[in-house]
């Protein structure tokens, strides 16, 4: 029982030392009419599932596109980058000039985080922040954002091509 309350203890104090979120992700029931293996967005809910199949999915926390830059639809992830390079879009620079034409990867002024899957169609991703009080809002330019520990997470779940769904 000792061993028990200690290896508790433990954990507790680890996970307050890194800053993972309880129940950042989790596995919860989920009947889908799309295949296995598919990632789901749903804005309203600022959550991602990846379609496990057999009535489950693994869920994320997410921020999503401010109202005015959310976008809806399929698409497909067609790349993955560690510590991923960003260069601001048309649509951000015209917002923010000052901006430098490329933040490299690994700078913590690198709003990608450490993993990113980008998706055809279009300049989104799925990827990490650097700011992860914004996950759980309406935050981004239509990107979905996740904390760093799951898009490392999905990052190792996902192959290129998996499909990916955006729904409200």
């Amino acid at each position: 029982m000792r061993k028990r309350i200690v290896a508790a203890a433990f954990g507790a104090a680890l996970t307050a030392c890194v800053g993972v979120p309880a129940q950042a992700r989790e596995v919860v029931s989920y009947e889908a009419a799309v295949q296995p293996g598919t990632i789901v967005v749903k804005t309203g809910e600022r959550r991602l599932y990846l379609v496990l199949g057999d009535g489950r999915a693994i869920r994320y926390r997410v921020a999503v596109g401010r109202p005015d830059k959310q976008w809806f639809g399929w698409s497909v992830v067609d790349g993955k980058y560690v510590n991923p390079a960003w260069s601001p879009p048309e649509v951000v620079r015209r917002d923010k000039p000052w901006l430098p034409d490329v933040i490299p990867g690994g700078s913590p002024r690198n709003p990608m985080g450490v993993r990113a899957l980008t998706l055809a169609g279009g300049e989104y991703a799925i990827h990490g922040t650097n700011a992860p009080d914004s996950i759980g809002r309406f935050a981004s330019y239509g990107c979905i954002r996740m904390h760093n520990h799951d898009i490392v997470d999905l990052f190792e779940r996902v192959p290129v091509g998996t499909p990916v769904v955006v729904v409200r």
